[in-house]
């Protein structure tokens, strides 16, 4: 079965990819929408945050399918790659997986026609984009949790 997807927009920053990657929180990008899909925004002012689906455009060939990573996201925290375990795709969240989409949140700032500003979105320049969705009451998870590696990885570094 094949699966084709067109792209509504894309990612419009001035930040580079290392830039990306190390402080995504604090970066401000743009979401550009094509003209055709704008009348899709109406209603979306007044919501906080969006749910941004993505092609990962930019991953190597060799990324691609990979089942096993380390969790590289939390050498931020001060980790050493080495301190890190090995564990599959699904269970962390990584670009590297076998289909090349990404599933980001990130906090709107404005809306002007069809371009969307926001904070926090961790996507390269030009990353396209397949769909948004507004975060909402239906999605908050007042709970949960996560693996003892994980807690104890973070704890290590005191981020819990």
């Amino acid at each position: 079965m094949n699966i084709c997807f067109e792209p509504i927009g894309y990612v419009k920053t001035e930040k580079g990819d290392e830039d990306i990657r190390k402080a995504s929180e604090n970066v401000i990008s743009k979401i550009i929408i094509k003209e055709e899909y704008t009348e899709g925004l109406q209603g979306l002012e007044g919501y906080s945050h969006l749910l941004v689906i993505s092609y990962l455009n930019k991953l190597r060939n060799f990324e691609i399918g990979v089942l096993k990573v380390k969790p590289r996201r939390l050498t931020k925290y001060g980790l050493k790659i080495e301190e890190l375990p090995e564990v599959g795709v699904f269970a962390i969240d990584s670009p590297a997986r076998p289909n090349p989409i990404g599933l980001s949140i990130a906090e709107i700032i404005k809306i002007d026609k069809n371009v969307i500003t926001v904070k926090g979105l961790d996507l390269f320049n030009e990353t396209p984009i397949l769909d948004i969705k507004p975060y909402s009451y239906e999605r908050v998870v007042g709970e949960f949790k996560v693996p003892d590696w994980y807690s104890e990885l973070l704890k290590k570094q005191d981020q819990i």
